[in-house]
């Protein structure tokens, strides 16, 4: 048995390839092949750009792909959402697809751009969203380099943003947010209906959400008197309850709990301060909730 999966090709591709590494699984790539071979020998991939995703996903040429919600919903295709992954280009969050305008304009709201040419990739979706209030609009695809098309070539834009630096540097402004979404692991009906093949899928999602987990968070072992046990307790912001356990002293016991990252450089000098001893911080590869 054999999986099909597709990877994004384009922006979200390597920060696609370095979640898959951390999860355990290396994707070696061919910048000459839209095949990639991995570690599995369960699982092919091909590299098929995020908006088509759904389509070939949809038609059973891929078992399962990983895309993003706006392109499932674009598509208006019936796919098996397995989970949400929620990373981007740049950072560990949604993006927002956004109605923007030039910053010098008069409009402040949807219902001023009646009549007006609307430039975007999401065309269906930017669609629905007037069409929902109303507003009768014109919108037109567009092939890339969106932000640089209002005034002159478009009245008013929908694009994909996460910081909103590349349409402040184009002089544009937002209006309103159109649609949020986040990369997702969609699955094809038929597979998923498939027992062996749901289950590899399913593994799949639990290792990547693993990964993901354990990005920015740190282990931390220690040691501590049980006299001293609920002073270092009350310093640890645990994930769950610290896992505690017995040394060959009976007086002694182990700690073992997991920090956010950018809290071990306040945390471990205050354990020391509530007697703990020989505190180790170590990196994490996964968690598994």
């Amino acid at each position: 048995m054999k999986i099909r999966l597709g990877i994004p090709k384009g922006s979200l591709q390597e920060a696609t390839l370095q979640l898959f590494a951390q999860a355990g699984l290396l994707i070696h790539t061919n910048s000459r092949s839209y095949f990639a071979s991995t570690g599995d020998p369960e699982i092919e991939c091909m590299l098929i750009r995020a908006q088509e995703m759904a389509r070939y996903v949809e038609h059973g040429a891929l078992d399962a792909g990983l895309t993003g919600l706006d392109w499932v919903i674009e598509s208006g295709l019936e796919v098996v959402t397995v989970t949400d992954l929620i990373y981007a280009k740049q950072s560990r969050g949604k993006v927002r697809w956004v109605l923007a305008v030039p910053e010098n304009s008069s409009y402040e709201k949807a219902g001023d751009l009646g009549g007006k040419i609307i430039a975007t990739e999401l065309v269906n979706v930017t669609k629905n969203y007037f069409s929902s209030r109303g507003v009768d609009v014109r919108v037109e695809f567009s092939w890339g380099a969106t932000e640089v098309k209002p005034p002159m070539l478009a009245d008013a834009i929908v694009e994909v943003t996460e910081t909103g630096s590349s349409l402040r540097a184009n002089h544009l402004r937002i209006m309103d947010t159109v649609l949020e979404s986040n990369t997702q692991i969609i699955a094809n009906k038929n597979s998923w209906a498939d027992a062996e093949k749901r289950r590899k899928i399913e593994n799949l999602a639990l290792m990547l959400k693993g990964a993901m987990e354990a990005k920015d968070r740190v282990g931390l072992m220690l040691n501590v008197r049980k006299e001293d046990l609920e002073r270092v307790l009350g310093v640890l912001p645990a994930l769950k309850r610290p896992t505690i356990s017995q040394l060959s002293d009976p007086e002694w016991l182990a700690v073992n709990t997991v920090i956010e990252e950018s809290l071990a450089w306040q945390v471990i000098p205050r354990l020391k301060e509530a007697r703990a001893q020989g505190i180790v911080e170590y990196p994490l590869n996964k968690v598994v909730m």
